[in-house]
């Protein structure tokens, strides 16, 4: 059973995240949180004050009228003129002062909309900069963790907004409290129990308002995968990469029901919520109304009586209507603050995700030269029962090349992930010129490696940077894009686009070209050369959109660059496997032949089958 106490720490629990959204605030500009701050607490001051100074006014006016009276009785032809010049300076200086405040609290909301709206821009780019900095201190196996997904899309979805909207609740809650400081001294006044009556009136609606914000954030995260597949259904239906299968097959109908079926699913839950909110909320506002007419009724009462002024009378009114709007909009705030942090839990909880583990700084090999040595590498996927690399075991020196083959789900690019740091062994280790991959530092292990995948990235960039992004220091370097395209045989076909090196390619962005399949692997293959340190170059199928006369032009130019280089290749053409030194057969995750094309031949094993079987389909 929760107790009170339960239930108050559980709710202060979630607050737990304001502080870090303040100090996220004043990160992003100092400035504009100090004058958010100074403008909430002159408008927290003004209302009381110009309140008091109204009760004034109306007094005085009324005490003027009586004069007049008296010397409108005294002397009939008194004009309106000389009615004037009869009102008191001192009434004339308070109609100015309230005047003045009246505009002063115009200068300091309009100071608080345009520093929030300000704020806003800077602290949105903020916070995408930091779910998308901390992305690239992730693993590649948290990436394609669905669950990570989810607290990525939680994390971007809302949290951009959620920070400045906690601190300009915070604000309106510091702003509130101090009018409703000045109100309570001027409430006291006339009864202590008219303070009572604003609690009570606004208490109920503060609870409700509570207890929907964490039944819709619930929602909000149980729903996430849905929101997910929504957003991948619009990729299918809206990206002209999958326009041609979609409109081939006819799939444009069945995405849409299925995406207007997902629509139909949470637009269901957010009508209920919705409806339950505002009925509860609109009971709530009555109870309220008519806990202020009660209030109205008795200081209407007092002043027949004589209990009190016009002046007096007015003013109470404004004020307790006043109040019990702070009020409501203090516990509103507060309410917004709890749902703010609930919402804030996706960013941090985002940001918490443990990262790669720290690494060490090494940036040259204890043995140099000695090349990649895998030993008893094994590794297991996440909740996955067997090995999709068992005791793996080999020796690559500079200069040699290495061809790994094996049907579907061997384990080829499993290994290529491991050698490319983006997987960690489960056991064994992988050592790369006498120092084990895990204590090399990141930048000075990538500078040595070059690596072209089958899903090679169609950069919606000009060619030059296409082909320079493979070597971000000299990624301006003409001279270096042109050595590689013509390394990479992109040359013939670049000379033809309408500005170069300088055309852009993708339909995303004006004036964009699309290349064959072919002509981006060509690209893709011109990108491997431009990074002139690596030592060891990794080709992942790298020319399965490219004619057999190309691939092996191709490779007689890759072969003649990367001489005393480490090459590994993958691919399922025996015509460019066989030009490596070492070829290596690997079979539900275990090596079953290593050797030379020869060698393995000669064996009449797994390799001599499956050539034989490829050679059978050029006769």
């Amino acid at each position: 059973m929760l107790t009170i106490q339960h239930i108050f720490s559980r709710y202060l629990g979630v607050f737990s995240y304001s502080k870090q959204a303040l100090h996220l605030v004043w990160n992003t500009s100092a400035r504009y949180t100090l004058l958010l701050a100074i403008c909430t607490l002159v408008a927290g001051v003004l209302p009381a004050a110009i309140a008091y100074v109204g009760q004034l006014i109306v007094d005085g006016v009324v005490l003027a009228a009586e004069e007049f009276a008296k010397l409108d009785q005294q002397d009939k032809r008194l004009t309106d003129s000389s009615w004037f010049t009869s009102v008191p300076n001192t009434l004339l200086v308070i109609f100015l002062l309230e005047a003045l405040l009246v505009i002063g609290l115009m200068v300091v909301q309009r100071g608080i909309s345009v520093t929030q709206s300000l704020f806003r821009g800077l602290l949105g780019h903020q916070v995408n900069w930091l779910v998308l900095g901390k992305a690239q201190t992730l693993s590649l196996s948290q990436f394609e963790d669905s669950e990570f997904y989810d607290k990525l899309l939680r994390a971007r979805r809302e949290a951009s907004t959620r920070p400045l909207g906690l601190v300009n609740k915070t604000f309106t809650l510091l702003q509130n409290i101090i009018a409703l400081g000045g109100f309570a001294v001027l409430l006291l006044q006339f009864s202590p129990w008219i303070l009572v009556m604003l609690i009570v009136a606004a208490l109920p609606g503060f609870f409700v308002e509570t207890f929907f914000s964490g039944k819709a954030f619930a929602l909000f995260r149980w729903r996430s995968p849905e929101a997910r597949q929504q957003n991948y259904l619009e990729t299918l239906l809206a990206r002209e990469d999958n326009a041609k299968e979609v409109k081939l097959f006819g799939l444009g109908q069945l995405f849409l029901d299925r995406y207007q079926e997902i629509f139909n699913k949470l637009y269901k839950e957010d009508r209920s919520l919705t409806l339950r909110r505002d009925s509860w909320g609109l009971l709530m506002d009555v109870f309220g109304s008519l806990i202020f007419y009660l209030a109205f009724f008795g200081i209407i009462l007092a002043t027949v009586k004589g209990e009190i002024t016009i002046g007096q009378m007015t003013m109470y009114l404004l004020v307790f209507k006043q109040g019990q709007a702070a009020i409501k909009a203090s516990l509103s705030a507060i309410s917004g603050m709890y749902e703010d942090n609930l919402y804030l839990s996706n960013l941090y909880e985002y940001l918490d995700q443990p990262g790669l583990e720290k690494i060490g700084g090494v940036q040259q090999g204890a043995v140099p030269g000695d090349g990649i040595r895998f030993e008893e590498v094994s590794f297991y996927y996440e909740g996955a029962t067997q090995a999709a690399l068992n005791k793996v075991s080999f020796h690559v020196r500079p200069g040699e090349s290495l061809a790994i083959v094996g049907e579907n789900g061997s384990g080829k690019t499993t290994l290529i992930k491991l050698l490319t740091r983006l997987y960690y062994p489960t056991s064994g280790r992988i050592v790369f010129d006498g120092t084990d991959l895990s204590e090399w530092d990141s930048k000075a292990l990538y500078k040595r490696i070059s690596a072209i995948f089958q899903d090679f990235i169609r950069y919606q960039l000009i060619v030059g940077e296409n082909i320079g992004i493979g070597n971000t220091e000299r990624l301006n370097d003409q001279e270096l894009w042109q050595e590689a395209a013509a390394k990479g045989q992109a040359d013939k076909f670049i000379e033809k686009l309408p500005k170069h090196y300088e055309t852009q390619l993708g339909k995303w962005f004006k004036d964009g070209l699309e290349l064959s399949g072919g002509q981006w692997q060509k690209m893709a293959l011109s990108r491997a050369f431009v990074r002139e340190g690596a030592s060891v170059v990794i080709l992942d199928e790298p020319t399965a959109a490219i004619d057999a006369q190309a691939e092996s032009d191709i490779f007689k130019q890759f072969s003649a660059n990367t001489e005393d280089k480490i090459t590994i290749l993958i691919s399922h053409r025996f015509s460019t496997v066989r030009t490596a030194k070492q070829i290596m057969v690997l079979d539900k995750g275990q090596i079953i032949e290593m050797g030379s094309h020869a060698e393995l031949i000669a064996m009449e094993g797994t390799y001599a089958r499956l050539f034989h079987l490829q050679a059978k389909g050029y006769q």
